[in-house]
C-alpha cells in the first residue's frame, strides 16, 4: 500500500515537470508586408510649404533684345538727322560708298579702274578711326571683299544709302530719278544685300544726294529707319584738288557734327589725300570721332 502511494506522488511529480519545465515549441514566423518607400519628392509635397528647403536652381533671366542703331516702330514718319548733340566734343565722320548703273557700266568698259578707295580704308584702319559707312547695295554686289572688310572691323558699322543711287526727287545732281512706286522696295533691298556681311548693321539712312521730299519719307515709313542728313558737307565729289575738301570739313565741323565724305576713289579722287589732314585738324581742335550710334546715342 505504502509502495503504491510512492510510486503515485512520482508519476504526479513527473508529470508536473513535464508540464512545467519542457521548453514550448517556437511560434512560427509572421511575415510582414514591406512598406513602400516613399520618394523625395512625394515627401517634399507632403511637407508643408514653410519647411520645404529653398530651391537651388539658378533663376532664368531673360535678356532684353538687341537694339539696332537709327531702328523705329515700322510705320512711323523717319526722323531726318543733320547732326548730334553739340554738348560734347565729338563728331562722326561718315563716307559714302556710291555705284549707278552708269558707273558700273564704266568699270566693265575699263573706262574706271576703281570706284573704292583703298587708301582711305587703310588710314582710318591704321590710326583706329570709328567710322560709319553709307553702302549701296550695288557698291557691296561689286566689291563684297571690301564690304565684309568693313563689317569685320568692330570700329565701323554699315548704313543703308539706297541700292543704285538714284534720286528719290526731280533735279537732283543729275542722278536719274527713282519712281516713287519704286522707293520702298529699292531701300528695303539694300537692307537685304547688306544683312549678310554681319558686323555692325544700322537703320540708318541716306538719300543720294541728300535729296528727299514728304513723299519720299512716307514711302519709306514702313521700314522703321531713321534718315541721316548731316551738317559737314566736304563736297568731295566735285574737288579739284584735297585742299578745298578739308577747308570744307575744317571750317563748318562742330562739336556733333556729321561729316560727309566718300570712299568713290575714281568720283571723289582726293578724299584719301585730304582724309589725314582732316583728321589731324579734328584732333587739333579736341574733336573725337565716333561713329554714328554713339554721336546719337
Amino acid at each position: 500500500m505504502l509502495i503504491d502511494r510512492r510510486r503515485a506522488i512520482a508519476i504526479s511529480a513527473v508529470l508536473v515537470l513535464a508540464g512545467c519545465g519542457a521548453p514550448s515549441p517556437a511560434p512560427a514566423p509572421v511575415s510582414t508586408p514591406a512598406q513602400p518607400v516613399a520618394s523625395a519628392s512625394a515627401a517634399s509635397a507632403s511637407l508643408p510649404a514653410s519647411t520645404l528647403p529653398p530651391s537651388t536652381a539658378a533663376p532664368i533671366v531673360e535678356s532684353a533684345p538687341a537694339v539696332v542703331p537709327g531702328a523705329v516702330p515700322a510705320g512711323q514718319l523717319p526722323a531726318v538727322v543733320n547732326h548730334g548733340p553739340r554738348s560734347a566734343k565729338k563728331v562722326a565722320l561718315t563716307f559714302d560708298a556710291d555705284m549707278t548703273d552708269a558707273m558700273k557700266a564704266r568699270l566693265r568698259s575699263g573706262e574706271v579702274t576703281s570706284y573704292a578707295n583703298r587708301t582711305m580704308l587703310k588710314t582710318l584702319e591704321k590710326q583706329k578711326i570709328p567710322a560709319t559707312f553709307f553702302v549701296t547695295g550695288q557698291w557691296a554686289e561689286v566689291y563684297p571683299e571690301l564690304t565684309r572688310r568693313i563689317a569685320d572691323n568692330p570700329l565701323f558699322e554699315i548704313a543703308n544709302h539706297t541700292y543704285e543711287h538714284a534720286a528719290f526727287t526731280g533735279d537732283c545732281y543729275g542722278l536719274p530719278r527713282l519712281p516713287a512706286g519704286a522707293m520702298t522696295e529699292d531701300v528695303a533691298k539694300t537692307f537685304r544685300t547688306l544683312e549678310p556681311f554681319g558686323g555692325r548693321q544700322t537703320r540708318y539712312m541716306r538719300f543720294p544726294g541728300l535729296c528727299h521730299d514728304q513723299a519720299a519719307l512716307r514711302a519709306l515709313a514702313p521700314l522703321g529707319l531713321t534718315v541721316i542728313d548731316g551738317d559737314v558737307v566736304s563736297g568731295d565729289p566735285f574737288a579739284r584738288s584735297a585742299k578745298p575738301v578739308v577747308n570744307a570739313v575744317l571750317s563748318q565741323v562742330k562739336p556733333g557734327s556729321i561729316i560727309i565724305m566718300h570712299v568713290t576713289e575714281a568720283n571723289a579722287e582726293f578724299s584719301d589725300d585730304a582724309l589725314p589732314v582732316i583728321l589731324a585738324g579734328l584732333k587739333k581742335r579736341g574733336l573725337e570721332p565716333v561713329t554714328l550710334s554713339e554721336l546719337l546715342n
